[in-house]
């Protein structure tokens, strides 16, 4: 054995990268013919979600198992850590894009269509009524335009929501605590009302969208409001619902005996990625729903 594998774990060849890379072909594929009609697209899309979370389990296990094996070692370790920390910077960039999407909109485009500055032409050809304010709830007389009633209100179930992962950022830090003085009955219960918290918040916001759709009329075609809305709480609202699975796969896991107070970077990238998901959330919340 060379002294470079000695040092870093080299893994065996694995069928589960072209295994994932078919999930997702299949889902574009799916998604693709769906959007355009065909009665196979759903079908299609849910054969490679099948497909996607099938690799998932198989690659995630066979990561674990190794792990549990006591085939890596700290270089291994700062090279998960590495790979995390890239991970969530990019998802740093792709809220990013969304909340830049939402600052042209209000603060760039409406004022410049209301006739400030040098869209004053524009407004007069395109729609001379057209005011500077925001949410948006004049639509021009079309039918591909969804007016809605009223926007969601910042007091009512956002704000119960907000409280909701500020509580959980405390649960998963307590079980952070936990670990690292090998606490193990406080580790998964702390866990496990993390992953609890994570559940009701999308619950919450499953009931908020059932309400807007269906009584305030807000749709994805209520201009644009509507869109930045549910683009930026629904991609928001994805993320718990996968941090919340991840949540609830490592508190299995600490129920199996996995971890310790000095190798846990399973728990600890898990944590990372659900404090960047309440600090998501505390930007959504003042610059959608509350200014």
């Amino acid at each position: 054995m060379s002294d470079i594998q000695k040092s870093y774990y080299l893994p065996e060849p694995s069928h589960w990268p072209i295994t994932g890379s078919i999930g997702l072909f299949t889902i574009f594929i799916g998604a693709a013919t769906w959007l355009n009609g065909a009665a196979a697209g759903p079908f299609v899309l849910f054969g490679g979600f099948s497909i996607l979370v099938f690799m998932l389990f198989g690659w995630f296990g066979t990561v674990i198992r190794e792990s549990e094996s006591g085939k890596y070692n700290d270089q291994v370790d700062d090279s998960f850590r590495m790979a995390m920390i890239w991970f969530i910077f990019s998802e740093v960039m792709f809220f990013a894009c969304f909340f830049g999407a939402l600052f042209y909109a209000r603060m760039l485009s409406v004022p410049w269509l209301s006739g400030e500055g040098a869209g004053v032409i524009t407004n007069l050809i395109l729609w001379p009524d057209f005011t500077a304010d925001w949410p948006k709830n004049v639509m021009p007389d079309s039918d591909d335009f969804h007016v809605y009633k009223e926007v969601i209100p910042a007091w009512g179930v956002p704000a119960i929501n907000t409280m909701i992962l500020l509580t959980s950022g405390v649960t998963i830090t307590l079980a952070h605590w936990a670990i690292k003085e090998n606490k193990r009955k406080a580790l998964s219960g702390w866990l496990l009302a993390t992953a609890v918290l994570g559940f009701i918040f999308v619950g919450m916001q499953a009931s908020e969208y059932h309400h807007a759709y269906h009584e305030l009329n807000l749709t994805l075609e209520s201009g644009i409001y509507g869109t930045t809305f549910y683009m930026l709480t629904g991609f928001h609202g994805l993320h718990v619902t996968l941090g919340a699975i991840m949540l609830t796969v490592i508190w299995a896991r600490t129920l199996k005996g996995h971890f310790t107070e000095d190798r846990h970077f399973a728990f600890e990238a898990v944590a990372w990625y659900w404090h960047f998901v309440d600090v998501v959330w505390l930007l959504l919340f003042v610059t959608v729903y509350w200014v």
